[in-house]
């Protein structure tokens, strides 16, 4: 199968990904244990799903190691995408 991968490395829970697509795919927001199943063809658990808007936003559910996979299992074609982390609101002023 071919994806697109990122690996995100350590983000705090709450922190959100600005995901930006060319067109409709699969967005999936896993662990590490969870992305090694998918790359093998297992069962695995992810966050997300079929993105249809661009671009998309997605909150990180808990503190640890993430990796994004973006395919397209089931849609005809092919995308381009990005992801950023939405740097967090600065703290109020003294």
């Amino acid at each position: 199968m071919n994806f697109l991968k990122w690996d995100l490395g350590n983000l705090r829970a709450g922190d959100v990904l600005r995901i930006t697509l060319t067109r409709a795919a699969n967005v999936r927001l896993m662990t590490p244990s969870n992305f090694s199943s998918f790359q093998r063809g297992g069962r695995h658990h992810y966050h997300g799903g079929l993105v249809k808007t661009s671009p998309f936003h997605l909150t990180i559910p808990s503190g640890g190691t993430w990796h994004l996979v973006v395919d397209m299992a089931g849609l005809a074609g092919t995308t381009e995408a990005s992801v950023e982390v939405v740097p967090r609101p600065l703290p109020p002023a003294i």
